[in-house]
Protein backbone atom coordinates (compact mmCIF):
# COMPACT_ATOMS: atom_id res chain seq x y z
CA UNK A 1 0.00 0.00 0.00
CA UNK A 2 1.66 3.27 -1.03
CA UNK A 3 -0.01 5.43 1.58
CA UNK A 4 1.90 6.17 4.88
CA UNK A 5 -0.53 5.59 7.59
CA UNK A 6 1.47 7.14 10.79
CA UNK A 7 0.77 10.24 9.24
CA UNK A 8 -1.56 12.76 9.74
CA UNK A 9 -3.11 13.93 6.41
CA UNK A 10 -5.04 17.06 7.83
CA UNK A 11 -3.17 20.46 9.50
CA UNK A 12 -4.77 23.44 10.69
CA UNK A 13 -5.97 24.15 7.36
CA UNK A 14 -6.99 21.37 4.68
CA UNK A 15 -4.39 18.90 3.75
CA UNK A 16 -1.11 20.42 2.57
CA UNK A 17 2.80 19.59 1.40
CA UNK A 18 5.06 19.45 -1.50
CA UNK A 19 3.85 19.05 -4.88
CA UNK A 20 4.05 15.29 -6.20
CA UNK A 21 5.49 14.64 -2.71
CA UNK A 22 3.22 12.77 -0.15
CA UNK A 23 0.40 13.39 0.63
CA UNK A 24 -0.01 15.88 -2.18
CA UNK A 25 0.64 13.35 -5.02
CA UNK A 26 -1.83 12.52 -7.93
CA UNK A 27 -2.55 8.84 -6.38
CA UNK A 28 -3.53 10.43 -2.63
CA UNK A 29 -5.55 13.01 -3.89
CA UNK A 30 -7.51 10.65 -5.85
CA UNK A 31 -7.96 8.40 -2.94
CA UNK A 32 -8.80 11.44 -0.50
CA UNK A 33 -11.47 12.34 -2.87
CA UNK A 34 -12.84 8.98 -3.07
CA UNK A 35 -13.00 9.44 1.17
CA UNK A 36 -14.45 12.74 0.94
CA UNK A 37 -17.11 11.16 -0.98
CA UNK A 38 -17.93 8.55 1.38
CA UNK A 39 -17.96 10.40 4.19
CA UNK A 40 -21.05 12.00 2.37
CA UNK A 41 -24.60 11.48 4.11
CA UNK A 42 -27.31 10.91 1.81
CA UNK A 43 -28.45 13.66 0.22
CA UNK A 44 -32.00 14.71 -1.03
CA UNK A 45 -30.73 17.98 -2.71
CA UNK A 46 -27.98 18.39 -5.68
CA UNK A 47 -24.95 15.81 -5.28
CA UNK A 48 -22.38 18.19 -6.47
CA UNK A 49 -18.52 18.99 -5.97
CA UNK A 50 -17.45 22.59 -6.94
CA UNK A 51 -13.55 22.04 -7.34
CA UNK A 52 -11.55 25.92 -7.64
CA UNK A 53 -7.94 25.98 -7.73
CA UNK A 54 -5.41 29.36 -7.54
CA UNK A 55 -2.48 29.82 -9.82
CA UNK A 56 0.17 27.07 -9.18
CA UNK A 57 1.75 24.69 -11.68
CA UNK A 58 0.48 21.50 -9.86
CA UNK A 59 -2.84 22.53 -9.93
CA UNK A 60 -3.26 21.20 -13.26
CA UNK A 61 -1.79 17.74 -11.61
CA UNK A 62 -4.24 17.65 -8.93
CA UNK A 63 -7.26 18.93 -10.56
CA UNK A 64 -7.92 16.05 -12.67
CA UNK A 65 -6.92 13.68 -9.95
CA UNK A 66 -9.50 15.16 -7.84
CA UNK A 67 -12.10 15.21 -10.39
CA UNK A 68 -11.43 11.44 -11.07
CA UNK A 69 -11.99 10.38 -7.51
CA UNK A 70 -15.54 12.46 -7.41
CA UNK A 71 -16.47 11.00 -10.58
CA UNK A 72 -15.70 7.33 -9.68
CA UNK A 73 -17.41 7.58 -6.68
CA UNK A 74 -21.09 8.77 -8.54
CA UNK A 75 -20.27 12.58 -8.02
CA UNK A 76 -21.23 15.23 -10.61
CA UNK A 77 -17.92 17.78 -10.86
CA UNK A 78 -18.31 21.62 -11.33
CA UNK A 79 -14.72 23.07 -12.15
CA UNK A 80 -14.24 27.05 -11.73
CA UNK A 81 -10.32 27.14 -12.19
CA UNK A 82 -8.59 29.87 -10.65
CA UNK A 83 -10.59 31.97 -8.12
CA UNK A 84 -10.50 32.57 -4.79
CA UNK A 85 -11.19 30.19 -1.76
CA UNK A 86 -14.03 31.82 -0.51
CA UNK A 87 -15.45 31.97 -3.82
CA UNK A 88 -15.08 28.24 -3.86
CA UNK A 89 -17.19 28.41 -0.59
CA UNK A 90 -19.86 30.95 -1.92
CA UNK A 91 -20.43 28.64 -5.57
CA UNK A 92 -20.63 25.82 -2.92
CA UNK A 93 -24.00 26.90 -1.48
CA UNK A 94 -25.31 29.05 -4.53
CA UNK A 95 -25.09 25.60 -6.75
CA UNK A 96 -26.63 23.80 -3.76
CA UNK A 97 -23.19 20.90 -3.42
CA UNK A 98 -22.54 18.55 -0.68
CA UNK A 99 -18.80 19.83 -0.95
CA UNK A 100 -16.72 22.25 -1.89
CA UNK A 101 -12.66 21.73 -2.70
CA UNK A 102 -10.07 24.82 -3.18
CA UNK A 103 -6.44 23.26 -4.92
CA UNK A 104 -4.16 25.76 -3.02
CA UNK A 105 -1.36 25.97 -0.58
CA UNK A 106 -2.69 29.41 0.28
CA UNK A 107 0.75 31.93 1.61
CA UNK A 108 2.93 29.02 0.24
CA UNK A 109 5.18 29.12 -2.04
CA UNK A 110 4.58 27.76 -5.34
CA UNK A 111 6.34 24.25 -5.15
CA UNK A 112 3.61 23.40 -2.30
CA UNK A 113 0.06 23.03 -2.61
CA UNK A 114 -2.59 21.32 -0.73
CA UNK A 115 -6.90 20.33 -0.28
CA UNK A 116 -9.18 22.97 1.52
CA UNK A 117 -12.93 20.91 1.75
CA UNK A 118 -15.74 22.70 2.28
CA UNK A 119 -19.42 21.99 3.09
CA UNK A 120 -23.14 22.02 1.92
CA UNK A 121 -23.04 25.23 3.72
CA UNK A 122 -20.19 26.75 2.62
CA UNK A 123 -17.92 26.45 5.84
CA UNK A 124 -14.75 24.58 6.43
CA UNK A 125 -15.35 21.13 7.27
CA UNK A 126 -15.38 20.10 11.00
CA UNK A 127 -12.50 18.38 12.68
CA UNK A 128 -14.85 15.57 13.16
CA UNK A 129 -15.68 15.19 9.40
CA UNK A 130 -12.37 15.68 8.37
CA UNK A 131 -10.97 12.63 10.94
CA UNK A 132 -13.54 10.78 9.48
CA UNK A 133 -12.15 10.95 5.91
CA UNK A 134 -8.52 10.44 7.46
CA UNK A 135 -9.76 7.13 8.73
CA UNK A 136 -11.55 6.28 5.69
CA UNK A 137 -8.22 7.06 3.90
CA UNK A 138 -6.12 4.47 6.24
CA UNK A 139 -8.63 1.55 5.85
CA UNK A 140 -7.40 -1.11 4.24
CA UNK A 141 -10.09 -2.64 1.90
CA UNK A 142 -11.32 -0.76 -1.10
CA UNK A 143 -13.76 1.50 -1.98
CA UNK A 144 -17.17 0.48 -3.57
CA UNK A 145 -17.23 2.18 -6.66
CA UNK A 146 -20.43 2.86 -8.60
CA UNK A 147 -21.11 0.78 -11.87
CA UNK A 148 -19.87 1.84 -15.17
CA UNK A 149 -23.53 3.94 -15.95
CA UNK A 150 -23.46 5.50 -12.89
CA UNK A 151 -20.31 7.34 -12.62
CA UNK A 152 -20.62 11.29 -12.07
CA UNK A 153 -19.91 14.59 -14.53
CA UNK A 154 -18.01 17.09 -15.07
CA UNK A 155 -18.12 20.61 -16.50
CA UNK A 156 -16.78 24.06 -16.38
CA UNK A 157 -18.67 26.75 -14.73
CA UNK A 158 -17.80 29.63 -17.51
CA UNK A 159 -19.59 32.29 -15.34
CA UNK A 160 -18.31 31.28 -11.89
CA UNK A 161 -15.77 34.50 -12.11
CA UNK A 162 -18.83 36.88 -12.80
CA UNK A 163 -20.83 35.22 -9.59
CA UNK A 164 -18.37 35.84 -7.16
CA UNK A 165 -17.84 39.35 -8.09
CA UNK A 166 -21.69 40.67 -7.99
CA UNK A 167 -21.63 38.71 -4.43
CA UNK A 168 -18.63 40.61 -3.33
CA UNK A 169 -20.02 43.84 -4.53
CA UNK A 170 -23.56 43.11 -3.66
CA UNK A 171 -22.17 43.71 0.04
CA UNK A 172 -20.52 47.17 -0.18
CA UNK A 173 -23.38 49.63 0.48
CA UNK A 174 -24.94 51.21 -2.66
CA UNK A 175 -25.13 54.59 -0.94
CA UNK A 176 -21.05 54.35 -1.24
CA UNK A 177 -18.64 54.63 -4.06
CA UNK A 178 -14.89 54.36 -4.65
CA UNK A 179 -14.85 57.20 -7.15
CA UNK A 180 -11.69 59.55 -6.39
CA UNK A 181 -9.57 57.40 -4.54
CA UNK A 182 -6.47 55.71 -6.08
CA UNK A 183 -5.93 52.06 -5.28
CA UNK A 184 -2.99 50.01 -5.24
CA UNK A 185 -3.82 46.06 -5.18
CA UNK A 186 -1.23 43.52 -4.98
CA UNK A 187 -3.01 39.78 -5.93
CA UNK A 188 0.35 37.88 -5.59
CA UNK A 189 -0.09 36.32 -8.21
CA UNK A 190 -2.69 34.00 -7.27
CA UNK A 191 -6.08 32.60 -7.36
CA UNK A 192 -7.69 36.55 -7.36
CA UNK A 193 -5.21 38.23 -10.13
CA UNK A 194 -8.88 38.62 -12.79
CA UNK A 195 -11.34 39.10 -10.40
CA UNK A 196 -9.88 41.72 -7.24
CA UNK A 197 -9.15 44.31 -9.97
CA UNK A 198 -12.28 44.21 -11.44
CA UNK A 199 -14.47 44.37 -8.30
CA UNK A 200 -12.47 47.57 -7.73
CA UNK A 201 -12.84 49.01 -10.92
CA UNK A 202 -16.91 48.55 -11.29
CA UNK A 203 -17.29 50.49 -8.13
CA UNK A 204 -15.38 53.16 -9.17
CA UNK A 205 -11.98 53.14 -8.28
CA UNK A 206 -8.88 54.11 -10.09
CA UNK A 207 -6.69 50.93 -9.91
CA UNK A 208 -3.05 50.12 -9.98
CA UNK A 209 -2.89 46.38 -9.83
CA UNK A 210 0.68 44.75 -9.07
CA UNK A 211 1.16 40.59 -8.61
CA UNK A 212 -1.22 39.90 -11.86
CA UNK A 213 0.87 38.09 -13.92
CA UNK A 214 1.22 34.30 -12.50
CA UNK A 215 3.20 32.34 -14.36
CA UNK A 216 2.86 28.55 -12.52
CA UNK A 217 5.73 29.28 -10.36
CA UNK A 218 5.79 32.90 -9.15
CA UNK A 219 2.79 33.11 -6.42
CA UNK A 220 3.21 34.32 -3.15
CA UNK A 221 6.96 35.30 -4.63
CA UNK A 222 7.84 38.94 -3.73
CA UNK A 223 4.21 39.95 -3.56
CA UNK A 224 0.89 40.12 -2.03
CA UNK A 225 0.57 39.79 2.31
CA UNK A 226 4.00 37.19 2.72
CA UNK A 227 5.96 40.38 0.70
CA UNK A 228 4.17 43.83 0.89
CA UNK A 229 7.57 45.78 -0.20
CA UNK A 230 6.58 46.00 -3.39
CA UNK A 231 3.10 47.34 -2.37
CA UNK A 232 4.21 49.87 -0.25
CA UNK A 233 6.95 51.20 -3.07
CA UNK A 234 4.03 51.62 -4.96
CA UNK A 235 1.28 53.47 -2.84
CA UNK A 236 4.19 55.89 -2.13
CA UNK A 237 4.95 56.33 -5.95
CA UNK A 238 1.62 56.76 -7.25
CA UNK A 239 0.36 58.95 -4.04
CA UNK A 240 -1.82 56.01 -3.78
CA UNK A 241 -4.53 56.52 -0.83
CA UNK A 242 -4.22 52.96 -0.09
CA UNK A 243 -2.53 49.45 -0.98
CA UNK A 244 -4.60 46.35 -0.86
CA UNK A 245 -2.62 43.12 -0.51
CA UNK A 246 -3.78 39.53 -0.39
CA UNK A 247 -2.20 36.24 -0.48
CA UNK A 248 -2.21 33.62 -3.06
CA UNK A 249 -5.67 32.04 -2.71
CA UNK A 250 -7.23 35.44 -1.55
CA UNK A 251 -8.60 34.71 2.04
CA UNK A 252 -6.25 36.89 4.07
CA UNK A 253 -6.06 40.79 3.62
CA UNK A 254 -3.59 43.29 4.70
CA UNK A 255 -3.76 46.76 3.70
CA UNK A 256 -1.05 49.83 3.67
CA UNK A 257 -1.83 53.46 4.54
CA UNK A 258 -1.24 57.05 2.21
CA UNK A 259 1.78 56.88 4.22
CA UNK A 260 3.09 53.48 3.03
CA UNK A 261 2.55 52.02 6.90
CA UNK A 262 1.23 48.28 7.01
CA UNK A 263 -2.22 47.55 8.43
CA UNK A 264 -2.49 43.72 9.71
CA UNK A 265 -5.80 42.34 10.34
CA UNK A 266 -6.27 43.18 13.91
CA UNK A 267 -5.78 46.79 12.79
CA UNK A 268 -8.57 45.94 10.38
CA UNK A 269 -10.98 43.61 12.92
CA UNK A 270 -10.33 47.08 15.27
CA UNK A 271 -12.31 49.22 12.89
CA UNK A 272 -15.03 46.31 11.84
CA UNK A 273 -15.71 45.98 15.01
CA UNK A 274 -16.00 49.57 16.19
CA UNK A 275 -18.06 50.50 12.82
CA UNK A 276 -20.87 47.35 13.25
CA UNK A 277 -21.29 48.51 17.62
CA UNK A 278 -22.11 51.96 16.08
CA UNK A 279 -24.19 50.77 13.90
CA UNK A 280 -25.92 48.54 16.10
CA UNK A 281 -25.27 45.48 13.78
CA UNK A 282 -22.24 43.83 16.17
CA UNK A 283 -23.65 40.51 17.75
CA UNK A 284 -22.30 39.43 21.52
CA UNK A 285 -20.81 42.47 22.40
CA UNK A 286 -17.69 40.99 21.56
CA UNK A 287 -15.11 39.98 18.36
CA UNK A 288 -13.48 36.35 17.75
CA UNK A 289 -10.07 36.35 17.32
CA UNK A 290 -7.04 34.04 18.29
CA UNK A 291 -4.67 33.58 20.70
CA UNK A 292 -2.03 35.73 18.28
CA UNK A 293 -4.58 38.70 18.34
CA UNK A 294 -2.09 41.42 19.84
CA UNK A 295 -2.65 42.74 23.67
CA UNK A 296 -3.26 46.28 22.02
CA UNK A 297 -6.02 45.32 20.54
CA UNK A 298 -8.12 43.78 23.40
CA UNK A 299 -7.73 46.54 25.34
CA UNK A 300 -8.82 49.14 22.59
CA UNK A 301 -11.79 46.97 22.54
CA UNK A 302 -12.66 47.08 26.71
CA UNK A 303 -12.20 50.83 26.24
CA UNK A 304 -15.53 50.72 24.18
CA UNK A 305 -17.33 48.35 26.29
CA UNK A 306 -16.45 45.31 23.78
CA UNK A 307 -14.70 41.87 24.47
CA UNK A 308 -12.46 39.99 22.62
CA UNK A 309 -12.83 35.76 22.83
CA UNK A 310 -9.37 34.13 21.92
CA UNK A 311 -9.46 30.80 19.42
CA UNK A 312 -7.02 28.64 17.86
CA UNK A 313 -4.96 29.90 15.16
CA UNK A 314 -6.91 29.46 12.02
CA UNK A 315 -9.95 31.21 10.31
CA UNK A 316 -11.66 27.62 10.78
CA UNK A 317 -11.36 27.78 14.23
CA UNK A 318 -13.12 31.53 14.21
CA UNK A 319 -15.75 30.34 12.03
CA UNK A 320 -16.66 27.62 13.61
CA UNK A 321 -16.65 29.73 17.18
CA UNK A 322 -18.82 32.80 15.53
CA UNK A 323 -21.51 30.30 13.87
CA UNK A 324 -21.44 28.12 17.43
CA UNK A 325 -21.77 30.94 20.01
CA UNK A 326 -23.76 33.56 17.62
CA UNK A 327 -20.95 36.50 16.97
CA UNK A 328 -20.81 38.15 13.61
CA UNK A 329 -17.31 39.40 13.42
CA UNK A 330 -13.84 38.08 14.10
CA UNK A 331 -10.53 37.99 12.26
CA UNK A 332 -6.76 36.87 12.89
CA UNK A 333 -3.67 39.52 12.75
CA UNK A 334 -2.81 37.36 9.72
CA UNK A 335 -5.42 39.15 7.62
CA UNK A 336 -8.16 36.50 7.63
CA UNK A 337 -11.19 38.48 8.61
CA UNK A 338 -14.61 36.84 8.56
CA UNK A 339 -18.07 39.16 8.53
CA UNK A 340 -20.67 36.11 9.48
CA UNK A 341 -23.56 37.36 8.15
CA UNK A 342 -21.58 37.59 4.67
CA UNK A 343 -18.66 34.74 4.44
CA UNK A 344 -18.03 31.23 5.85
CA UNK A 345 -14.15 31.65 5.84
CA UNK A 346 -11.45 34.34 5.34
CA UNK A 347 -12.45 36.77 2.38
CA UNK A 348 -9.76 39.15 1.24
CA UNK A 349 -11.85 41.60 -1.23
CA UNK A 350 -14.94 40.94 0.92
CA UNK A 351 -12.89 42.59 3.77
CA UNK A 352 -11.47 44.94 1.42
CA UNK A 353 -14.80 46.47 0.83
CA UNK A 354 -16.40 46.53 4.59
CA UNK A 355 -13.05 48.53 5.61
CA UNK A 356 -13.22 50.71 2.66
CA UNK A 357 -17.17 51.28 4.00
CA UNK A 358 -16.47 52.23 7.27
CA UNK A 359 -13.40 54.44 6.27
CA UNK A 360 -16.29 56.12 3.62
CA UNK A 361 -18.83 56.53 6.58
CA UNK A 362 -16.48 58.32 8.68
CA UNK A 363 -14.56 60.40 5.88
CA UNK A 364 -11.39 59.44 7.33
CA UNK A 365 -8.04 58.69 5.21
CA UNK A 366 -6.72 54.86 5.57
CA UNK A 367 -3.81 55.99 8.45
CA UNK A 368 -7.15 55.95 10.88
CA UNK A 369 -6.80 52.20 10.98
CA UNK A 370 -3.83 52.32 12.92
CA UNK A 371 -4.48 55.54 15.12
CA UNK A 372 -6.90 52.96 16.88
CA UNK A 373 -4.82 51.38 19.46
CA UNK A 374 -0.84 51.50 19.90
CA UNK A 375 0.00 47.77 19.82
CA UNK A 376 1.98 45.65 22.45
CA UNK A 377 5.41 45.01 21.39
CA UNK A 378 5.52 41.30 19.65
CA UNK A 379 8.01 38.94 18.47
CA UNK A 380 7.18 35.85 15.84
CA UNK A 381 10.06 33.38 15.39
CA UNK A 382 9.76 30.37 13.55
CA UNK A 383 12.50 27.37 14.35
CA UNK A 384 12.11 24.72 11.02
CA UNK A 385 12.26 20.83 11.96
CA UNK A 386 11.52 21.12 15.73
CA UNK A 387 9.46 18.35 17.24
CA UNK A 388 6.67 19.45 19.58
CA UNK A 389 8.03 16.99 21.96
CA UNK A 390 11.11 19.37 22.76
CA UNK A 391 8.82 21.78 24.45
CA UNK A 392 8.60 18.49 27.32
CA UNK A 393 11.79 18.75 27.73
CA UNK A 394 12.70 19.68 31.51
CA UNK A 395 15.60 22.64 29.97
CA UNK A 396 13.44 23.80 27.69
CA UNK A 397 9.90 24.17 30.13
CA UNK A 398 12.47 25.63 32.79
CA UNK A 399 13.30 28.33 30.74
CA UNK A 400 9.51 29.28 29.49
CA UNK A 401 8.22 29.06 32.76
CA UNK A 402 11.12 31.68 33.44
CA UNK A 403 9.56 33.53 30.71
CA UNK A 404 6.00 33.40 31.91
CA UNK A 405 7.22 34.49 35.20
CA UNK A 406 9.27 37.72 34.28
CA UNK A 407 6.77 38.86 31.78
CA UNK A 408 4.10 38.89 34.31
CA UNK A 409 0.24 39.88 33.85
CA UNK A 410 1.81 42.19 31.12
CA UNK A 411 2.78 40.40 28.60
CA UNK A 412 2.72 36.32 27.23
CA UNK A 413 4.41 33.55 25.42
CA UNK A 414 3.20 31.62 23.01
CA UNK A 415 5.09 28.36 21.43
CA UNK A 416 3.22 25.85 19.01
CA UNK A 417 3.59 23.39 16.16
CA UNK A 418 2.43 24.92 12.83
CA UNK A 419 -0.43 23.42 11.09
CA UNK A 420 1.17 23.98 7.64
CA UNK A 421 4.70 23.47 7.89
CA UNK A 422 7.60 21.57 9.69
CA UNK A 423 8.31 24.02 12.36
CA UNK A 424 7.44 25.65 15.83
CA UNK A 425 6.11 29.01 15.70
CA UNK A 426 7.52 31.43 19.39
CA UNK A 427 5.09 34.64 19.45
CA UNK A 428 6.62 37.28 22.71
CA UNK A 429 4.24 39.46 23.94
CA UNK A 430 5.18 42.97 25.99
CA UNK A 431 5.46 46.29 27.24
CA UNK A 432 9.24 46.75 26.47
CA UNK A 433 10.69 45.84 23.07
CA UNK A 434 14.31 44.73 23.95
CA UNK A 435 12.88 43.09 27.29
CA UNK A 436 11.00 40.47 25.01
CA UNK A 437 13.54 40.51 22.35
CA UNK A 438 16.17 38.90 24.93
CA UNK A 439 13.63 36.77 26.17
CA UNK A 440 12.69 35.20 22.52
CA UNK A 441 16.71 34.79 22.41
CA UNK A 442 16.72 32.98 25.28
CA UNK A 443 14.08 30.64 24.22
CA UNK A 444 15.39 30.01 20.78
CA UNK A 445 18.41 29.29 22.08
CA UNK A 446 17.28 26.43 24.24
CA UNK A 447 15.44 25.10 21.10
CA UNK A 448 17.93 25.02 19.18
CA UNK A 449 19.91 23.21 21.58
CA UNK A 450 17.15 20.60 21.82
CA UNK A 451 16.78 20.69 18.02
CA UNK A 452 21.30 20.07 17.93
CA UNK A 453 21.02 17.24 20.57
CA UNK A 454 18.36 15.30 18.47
CA UNK A 455 19.62 15.77 15.51
CA UNK A 456 23.43 14.35 16.97
CA UNK A 457 21.50 10.93 18.66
Amino acid sequence: MPFKPSEKLFGTDGVRGKANIFPMTPDTVLRLAQCAAASLSPHPGYHGVVIGKDTRLSGYMIEPALTAGFISMGLDVFLVGPLPTPAIAMLTRSLRAQLGVMISASHNPASDNGLKFFGEDGSKLSCAVQDTIEKLFHQDHPFQLVGSTDLGHARRLDDAPGRYIEYVKSVFPKKLTLEGLTIVLDCANGAAYKVAPLVFKELGAHVITIGDTPDGHNINDGCGVMDPGALIEAVLEHKAHMGIAMDGDADRLLMVDEYGKLINGDCLLALLAQSYDEKSLLQKQGVVGTVMSNLGLEAFLQSINLHLIRTPVGDRHISDYMRTHGYNVGGEQSGHIIIGEEATSGDALLSALQVLAALLERQVPASYLSSLFTPFPQIIRNISHVSAQALEQERVVKVVNSVKDRLGSKGRILIRPSGTEPLLRIMIEGEDDAFIQELACEVIEVLEFEKNLHQAL
